[in-house]
C-alpha cells in the first residue's frame, strides 16, 4: 500500500500527456461518479440524486461502482450509464479505475467515501490521467470516530495527506468534516469546501404524503418515536433503547426503527433485557420512510458521529420535530445549535430520555412549517449548483445547459 501511495503521489507532479493538453474543444462536461455500491445509505442516495441533476444540466454522467449491488438499484435514474468494476476488494479497484480513466478520460472523477477516495486518487496518480479528482467525504476521518470499521479506516487522514497533490478539491458534507480534512489531512483551505447533502427534491411533498399504515399511529395516549439508520455501532441504537426504557417510566411511548444491519439480533436481545421489546418495532429497510416519519410524534437520532445527517433534514421536511445527539459533525449545523430541534450529548441515555420526556410539547415548540422552511435549505438544486460551480472552475471550457 505504501509503495502505491508513493508512486501515485510522485506521478501527481509529472507532465500531463500532450494529447490531454490539446483537449480544449468546447463540449459537454463528462463526469464519472465513483462509489462502493448502491446500498441504502446517504452517500449512495446523494450520488444518484446529483447524477440526475448533472444530467438535467447537460453533463455526460457515468456511475462507476465497485460492485453493482444494493438496495437502491431500482432507484437508478433511467438511462444513467453504469460501469460495474465487479472487484473483490476496494484496493483491487485501482487497476480497473486506471484502465477506465485512460480509456474514457472523464473531465471529473467525483469519488465518495474513505477507501474509495483513496482508490480514486491512486488510480489518478498511477494512470497519469488528466481527469480532475474531486473527493467527497461524508463521514468524520478522526480515528476517534471510526467505530466498528476495519483497521485501514484509521489511516484515512494519513492517506489523504500523502495523496493530497492528486486532489483537485475535497468536498465535505459539513463544516466540521471540512475542518477535519484541513487539519488532519493537511489540505489547504482553498481546496476544501463544504457542500451540504441534497435531501429535499421536487418529489419530496408527494413522497412524504403517501398513505401508509402502522398499527401504533394515531393513538395520542401512546406517543410514537421514529428512528432510521443502519444498525451499526456508529448509530448507537444501544443508547436509544436504554433511553426509551428510562423514558417509559414516565410516558407509555413506542419506538419504530427503520433500517437493517449486523447488530439487529443484538439490539433485539437488548430490547428484551430492558423490558421494552413490546414497545419497539424493528421495521427493517424501507425505500420510502418519509410518510412514516411524518406520522410520528418525534424523530430521534442517537448517533455517536455523523458526517451530515440527511435523515434529520428529511424529518424536518415532513414537519416532524427532531431530537438528536450533538455529535460530530452535522446535526448541530442542521438544527442551528438547537433552533430547529433538541440536542443532547452522545452516549448519554439519561439526557436523551429527558428530551424524549418532552414529546408532548415538541410540535408546539417546533412548528411544522418552520421545520419545512429550514429543510428547503438542503435542496437538490442547491447542492448540484455548488458542485457545478466547482467543476466549472476546474474545467472551464465545457458546455452546461442553463
Amino acid at each position: 500500500m505504501s509503495g502505491l501511495l508513493a508512486a501515485a503521489a510522485k506521478n501527481a507532479i509529472a507532465e500531463v500527456p500532450a494529447a490531454a493538453k490539446a483537449d480544449t474543444a468546447a463540449r459537454a462536461m463528462s463526469i464519472a461518479i465513483y462509489l462502493h455500491d448502491l446500498a441504502g445509505g446517504g452517500a449512495e442516495r446523494q450520488s444518484l440524486i446529483i447524477a440526475e441533476e448533472f444530467r438535467q444540466r447537460g453533463a455526460d454522467v457515468t456511475l462507476v461502482l465497485h460492485r453493482l449491488r444494493g438496495q437502491l438499484l431500482n432507484q437508478v435514474p433511467p438511462g444513467l450509464r453504469i460501469v460495474d468494476l465487479n472487484s473483490p476488494r476496494t484496493l483491487m479497484d485501482v487497476p480497473l479505475l486506471m484502465k477506465f480513466l485512460r480509456k474514457e478520460r472523464p473531465d471529473i472523477l467525483l469519488s465518495n467515501v474513505d477507501l474509495n477516495n483513496v482508490a480514486a486518487l491512486l488510480a489518478k496518480g498511477l494512470s497519469f490521467s488528466p481527469t480532475k479528482v474531486v473527493i467527497c467525504q461524508h463521514n468524520p476521518i478522526s480515528s476517534a470516530f471510526v467505530v466498528g470499521e476495519q483497521w485501514l479506516y484509521r489511516y484515512i487522514a494519513q492517506f489523504y495527506r500523502i495523496l493530497s497533490p492528486l486532489m483537485s478539491r475535497a468536498v465535505a458534507v459539513s463544516n466540521g468534516v471540512a475542518r477535519e480534512i484541513e487539519s488532519l489531512a493537511g489540505l489547504p483551505r482553498e481546496r476544501v469546501l463544504t457542500i451540504h447533502n441534497p435531501v429535499v427534491g421536487p418529489d419530496f411533498p408527494v413522497r412524504s404524503a403517501e398513505i401508509v399504515y402502522h398499527r401504533w399511529f394515531h393513538q395520542p395516549e401512546q406517543p410514537v418515536f421514529a428512528a432510521a439508520g443502519r444498525l451499526v455501532p456508529q448509530k448507537d441504537h444501544d443508547t436509544l433503547l436504554r433511553a426509551l426504557a428510562l423514558h417509559r417510566r414516565h410516558v407509555n411511548s413506542r419506538l419504530i426503527i427503520w433500517g437493517s444491519g449486523p447488530l439487529e439480533e443484538r439490539l433485539r436481545a437488548l430490547a428484551v433485557s430492558l423490558g421494552v421489546a413490546d414497545a419497539v418495532d424493528f421495521a427493517g429497510f424501507q425505500a420510502n420512510v418519509l410518510p412514516y416519519i411524518r406520522q410520528a410524534d418525534a424523530f430521534v437520532l442517537s448517533s455517536r458521529c455523523e458526517g451530515f445527517g440527511n435523515v434529520l433534514v428529511e424529518a424536518m421536511g415532513c414537519g416532524t420535530p427532531v431530537i438528536s445527539t450533538r455529535c460530530e459533525h452535522g446535526p448541530a449545523e442542521i438544527l442551528n445549535n438547537g433552533q430547529y430541534g433538541l440536542l443532547v450529548e452522545p452516549r448519554n441515555p439519561e439526557q436523551l430520555a429527558a428530551a424524549m420526556d418532552e414529546v408532548a410539547s415538541l410540535r408546539t415548540r417546533f412548528p411544522a412549517e418552520t421545520l419545512r422552511q429550514r429543510s428547503a435549505d438542503f435542496s437538490y438544486a442547491a447542492c448540484a449548483l455548488r458542485y457545478i460551480g466547482v467543476f466549472k472552475a476546474l474545467v472551464p471550457n465545457r458546455v452546461w445547459v442553463a
